[in-house]
C-alpha cells in the first residue's frame, strides 16, 4: 500500500514503543477486548491441537493462550520487535509457538496448512484492497471450510471510546478534529509520533469485504459493545459479580443491529468454501 506509506511509518512508530505486549491485560478496557476475543474464537475453533495461524498476531497474547490450550499455533507478524517478544515469551511460559515476520497479505504458509485463521490486527493497518487480499490470503492458508476470524475497529471508536470514555480531548484538543475526520473518511490519522493509528470499519464493510475474499460469512459480532463506556470498568473488573454482568450485557448485545457499532471492535467469521 505504497498510497498510505506515512501511516504505515506511523504505525510501525507505534508498536516499536512497546506497549501492546501489556494492552490487553491493562484495567478494565483491555482485560474487556481480551476475554471477549477469546470467547468468540473459541467458538469458531476447531478442538486443540488443531493448527491454528495467528497472523498479525502483534506480541502474541491470544498465540501464547492458544498454545497453554494445546494448539499447534504459527505467529506471523510484520513488527520484528514482536516476533521477539512472541519467542521469548514462548520460551518462559515452556510452550511451542512458531513465530517469524511476516505480512498478512503474502503469507510464507502453504494452501490449506491451517485449520483456523486469525486476522486480529492487520485489518486495522491495510488499505480496502489490502484488506480483501489479506482476507484471501487467509483463506488460502486455511482448510477448506475452516474458519477464518478478522478484527475490525468500529467507525465510531474514536468518539465514543477516545473522547466520551477517555475524555483524550483534555490533554489533546485537536483530538476533535480526528474524529470528524475518521467519522467521514474511515482514516484514523495518526495525532503524534507514536500514536496509533489506522483504517475503520462500520459492521456492513467488514462483512463485504470478507465475501469480497471469497469467504462465506457465518458471523459478525461487536464485541464490547457499551460496556467501554463505563467509567468505573476496571473497578467493575475486579468484582465477580459486576464483572460477570458486564459481560452478559456485551455478550447479549453483540448481534444488535441497531448498536454493533457502538464498541470499539468487530468480529466476523468467516469460512472458506467447500470441505
Amino acid at each position: 500500500m505504497a498510497e498510505d506509506a506515512p501511516l504505515t511509518a506511523a504505525m510501525h512508530a507505534y508498536y516499536e514503543l512497546g506497549n501492546e505486549a501489556g494492552r490487553l491485560g491493562a484495567g478494565g478496557p483491555g482485560l474487556l477486548e481480551f476475554e471477549r476475543t477469546r470467547e468468540i474464537i473459541l467458538r469458531a475453533l476447531p478442538p486443540a491441537p488443531a493448527v491454528v495461524a495467528d497472523i498479525g498476531g502483534g506480541p502474541g497474547r491470544y498465540a501464547l493462550w492458544l498454545a497453554g490450550l494445546g494448539y499447534r499455533v504459527v505467529h506471523r507478524d510484520l513488527v520484528p520487535l514482536h516476533v521477539g517478544q512472541v519467542t521469548s515469551a514462548a520460551a518462559t511460559a515452556a510452550v511451542s509457538v512458531d513465530s517469524a515476520v511476516g505480512d498478512a497479505r503474502d503469507l510464507d504458509l502453504a494452501d490449506a496448512s491451517a485449520d483456523a485463521v486469525l486476522l486480529l490486527g492487520p485489518l486495522y493497518h491495510l488499505d480496502r484492497d489490502d484488506r480483501i487480499r489479506a482476507l484471501r490470503e487467509a483463506g488460502r492458508v486455511v482448510r477448506p471450510a475452516g474458519p477464518v476470524l478478522g478484527a475490525a475497529i468500529t467507525r465510531w471508536a474514536p468518539r465514543l471510546d477516545g473522547i466520551l470514555a477517555q475524555r483524550l480531548y483534555a490533554k489533546q484538543p485537536e483530538f476533535w478534529q480526528l474524529v470528524d475526520v475518521v467519522e467521514r473518511t474511515g482514516v484514523l490519522e495518526p495525532l503524534f509520533p507514536g500514536s496509533f493509528c489506522g483504517f475503520t470499519h462500520r459492521p456492513d464493510e467488514l462483512r463485504a469485504e470478507a465475501v469480497a475474499a471469497g469467504l462465506d460469512v457465518g458471523d459478525l459480532v461487536c464485541v464490547e459493545g457499551a460496556a467501554i463506556m463505563l467509567s468505573d470498568l476496571t473497578q467493575r473488573a475486579a468484582d465477580p459479580e459486576d464483572w460477570r454482568i458486564v459481560l452478559d450485557c456485551s455478550r447479549a448485545l453483540e448481534r444488535v443491529p441497531e448498536v454493533m457499532g457502538v464498541g470499539p471492535h468487530l468480529i466476523v467469521t468467516a469460512r472458506r468454501p467447500g470441505g
